[in-house]
Parts: structure tokens; C-alpha cells; sequence
């Protein structure tokens, strides 16, 4: 899977796609080394942290979470990033889960 629990929450691997047409959670994706990553595609331009902000904000809205318990811990400036999300771990595990069809 794309995400894993910590203590505190859980940590999602991300792909996004900046100027998408929509704001939306494509799924899960396998990259070419074989790591797993949540597709996410977002309205905003890469430019000044817009789409970072996006993804964070679309990430909160769909795990039904404030967008200040989602933060980027890695990937600011590429299209592979990593999300923390504070929380139930195993709460949002699940959402995520059946967000993507992976349930």
C-alpha cells in the first residue's frame, strides 16, 4: 500500500498530477521500481506551493479530516511527495482503502 501507520497517524506516498482539469484520488499506481503511490490529480499549477496545497486540501476533504492535520514531510518540489496525516491511524487506513478500491 501507499500509506503506512505511525504513531501519530499515517504517512501516504504520493503522485501528483498539477493542472489535472479536476481535483480528484485516481488510485492506487505500482511506479517502475515497484513502489505503490496514491495517483491524485489537482486543478492548481505547480507554482508557489499551489498545488501542494491542493493535494493537502484534497486530502483532508477526503478523509473528512481539517486540512491542518495533513502536512507535506517530503517531495515539495517533485511530483512524488509524501503527506503525513494526523489521526487514527487504522481509521484512515481504512478510508483510504476504500476510497481506491483496495478494501
Amino acid at each position: 500500500m501507499p500509506w503506512r501507520p505511525r504513531p501519530n497517524g499515517l504517512e501516504v506516498r504520493v503522485r501528483v498530477t498539477p493542472k489535472g482539469g479536476r481535483d480528484a484520488i485516481d488510485g492506487v499506481d505500482a511506479l517502475s521500481d515497484g513502489t505503490r503511490v496514491l495517483k491524485v490529480r489537482v486543478r492548481a499549477v505547480p507554482e508557489d506551493g499551489a498545488a501542494n496545497e491542493g493535494v493537502r486540501r484534497l486530502l483532508a476533504k477526503a478523509l473528512k479530516v481539517p486540512a491542518s492535520a495533513v502536512r507535506i514531510e517530503a517531495g515539495a518540489t517533485s511530483r512524488l511527495k509524501t503527506f503525513s496525516i494526523a489521526g487514527d491511524a487504522g481509521g484512515l487506513a481504512a478510508a483510504l482503502a476504500a476510497l481506491t478500491g483496495q478494501d
